[in-house]
């Protein structure tokens, strides 16, 4: 194989970060189809196409994605060299791109972010959305991950794969109560205690409401709440007890602003690493995956 010809690389970087064919050649001060051409030529060299177009816009192939990485670190070396020289090194980082629906547990995301946290060498990106914006960044090579709480949909000839990182259990948690008042008792005390819930579409919640149902049992429903974060909060802040996995409050148990009244048999929370089936993986995030091997199945 032919060495790389950077001018290439450079063009295909420049055009990568435009976004736009017409206005990178503006930037190189090249003709648009000069500028095409040696795209093409680059693509020619790898052996895969770089970009593909949607529109009036071309966006990135997987190889296209690999691409623009490798192009990324080649220049950002060219600059760090300059400043090892002038004395002001430097150090290169690889890019892991996460997304995490805005709903899920903080704690439970950084713990799977933890061995790559601090890292010097390491860049991590992290957004927030539904799931369906973050699915549909995950095909287009935008993210390398989801996190979620419920697996992908997915059919014979998907290429989105989900992998079981842990199971958590649930529980119902609230304010310490006096030393005088009697033990909690499920579910017989939810007929007339305040009751904080996730929202109708949680998987929890429609575990525990089969539960209550089944009982006889109609609760006192303070609030429904799809953003953990808040239920964690609004525990803190007001009377009865709330349904939610622990580690969502594990800092708030562990200092006793909350208790942990009862643990509901039969009900967890799942916790999904969804990634795309790619030619060219992100070995950061294979890292991380194959850290969580004892808990984790893929499907």
């Amino acid at each position: 194989m032919p060495d790389l010809n950077f001018n290439h690389l450079r063009y295909f970087w420049a055009v990568a970060h435009q976004g736009n064919l017409t206005r990178a050649a503006e930037r190189l001060n090249l003709s648009q189809s000069a500028l095409s051409v040696q795209i093409q030529k680059l693509e020619r060299q790898m052996g895969h196409p770089l970009f593909e177009r949607v529109g009036r816009r071309l966006v990135l192939t997987e190889a296209g994605q690999i691409a623009l990485d490798y192009a990324d670190t080649v220049f950002e070396q060219g600059e760090e060299l300059l400043s090892t020289l002038r004395g002001q090194p430097a150090a290169s980082r690889r890019v892991l791109r996460v997304g995490a629906l805005t709903t899920l547990s903080r704690n439970f995301q950084l713990e799977f972010l933890r061995p790559l946290v601090g890292r010097p060498d390491v860049e991590l990106i992290v957004r927030s959305g539904n799931i369906r914006d973050l699915l549909a960044q995950l095909e287009a090579h935008e993210i390398d991950v989801v996190l979620a709480n419920s697996a992908a949909p997915r059919d014979a000839r998907s290429l989105l794969r989900n992998h079981l990182l842990a199971e958590q259990p649930v529980s119902l948690v609230g304010r310490p109560r006096a030393k005088s008042a009697r033990r909690f008792r499920f579910p017989d005390d939810l007929r007339t205690e305040p009751l904080l819930l996730p929202s109708l579409d949680s998987d929890i919640r429609v575990a525990f409401d089969r539960i209550l149902e089944r009982a006889g049992i109609r609760p006192v429903i303070l609030a429904e709440v799809d953003d953990m974060a808040m239920l964690r909060l609004l525990a803190r802040e007001r009377e009865g007890v709330t349904l939610v996995p622990p580690i969502v409050v594990r800092d708030e148990l562990k200092a006793r602003v909350l208790v942990e009244h009862c643990r509901i048999a039969g009900v967890t929370e799942s916790f999904y690493a969804i990634v795309m089936k790619r030619r060219f993986p992100n070995q950061l995030l294979l890292d991380v995956l194959t850290a969580k091997a004892p808990s984790r199945r893929s499907r």
